[in-house]
């Protein structure tokens, strides 16, 4: 019986003692990402290569709208470096799941199918269509609807573009649409009177007329978003985190509203073609995962 006994008790500190060893060899001891990333100085981000969100300028230094946000977040929170990794699109969430990145961002949209994977932030800016007219909108186009309402309106759109089928779910006919191969054709175009307006995403646009230098064109300010099988286009990006994450998402957060309350979000997001018209407003991440 003792020896029964004995078994149980060593068999128990073997459990007790397995349990104990594999909580201590996970994540830096029982460290939350925070914590680690506190101690260390450093937070590894993922981000997916495109401009204006991530990229490389031309001495090699990683920047773009969703860099220099995550790095402001970051260095509020005391985080010095930012070990910034560019890669594929498609490969940011993996890449957050299986620990490469302790977050991940650039033009990520908060949609409910991606918020089963991970976590989002609140959003830091959104992303719509855009269109340009002829200075003074003369042909007072305000929404894709006004291009159909008006058969001699001509529109140019770049080949390959995602408005191309937006245009067409808006009823706007082939003949009223003129394809160009680059933004500046685009630009040329409308400049010329070729056409009565172009449209791309609002960023986009307005970085284009700045490298333009367009003076003959206006971009419209109340531009209402077109909508696709009943759903606007407008989608809002953000930072995403893995799940149950919830301590560096929370701290993110927080510093996040102090640079959208400051105003200092603005600053930094328009110096990559962003406008007052590109913030998120209201819309909360809760919100936007249920759709």
């Amino acid at each position: 019986m003792k020896k029964f006994l004995t078994g149980i008790v060593v068999c128990l500190l073997m459990l007790s003692l397995v349990a104990c060893s594999s909580t201590s060899s996970g994540s830096e001891g029982d460290m939350s990402t925070l914590e680690k990333a506190l101690e260390e100085g450093k937070i590894v981000v993922g981000f997916s290569g495109e401009v204006p969100y991530a990229y490389e300028d031309e001495d090699g230094n990683l920047t773009g709208q969703s860099v220099e946000v995550a790095r402001a977040v970051f260095k509020e929170l005391g985080i010095e470096e930012m070990e910034g990794k560019l890669t594929k699109f498609g490969s940011l969430i993996p890449g957050l799941q299986s620990g490469n990145f302790d977050v991940v961002t650039a033009g990520m949209y908060i949609t409910p199918d991606r918020c089963e994977q991970v976590d989002f932030g609140e959003p830091e800016y959104s992303i719509g269509e855009a269109l340009a007219v002829q200075k003074g909108n003369p042909l007072d186009l305000h929404s894709y609807e006004d291009i159909v309402n008006n058969p001699d309106v001509k529109v140019a759109i770049m080949n390959g573009a995602i408005e191309i089928d937006y245009l067409k779910a808006a009823g706007i006919s082939d003949d009223q649409m003129e394809i160009v191969q680059d933004i500046p054709s685009n630009i040329a175009a409308l400049e010329s009177g070729r056409v009565d307006a172009i449209t791309m995403t609002g960023p986009t646009l307005e970085s284009a007329l700045k490298t333009a230098n367009a003076k003959n064109i206006d971009r419209v300010e109340d531009f209402t978003q077109p909508t696709v099988d009943g759903e606007s286009v407008r989608g809002y990006g953000a930072a995403a985190f893995r799940i149950d994450d919830d301590e560096l998402r929370e701290a993110y957060n927080e510093k996040l509203q102090e640079l959208k309350d400051s105003g200092e979000l603005l600053n930094i997001i328009s110096e990559f073609g962003f406008t007052e018209a590109d913030l998120p407003g209201d819309a909360t991440a809760e919100e936007l995962c249920k759709g």
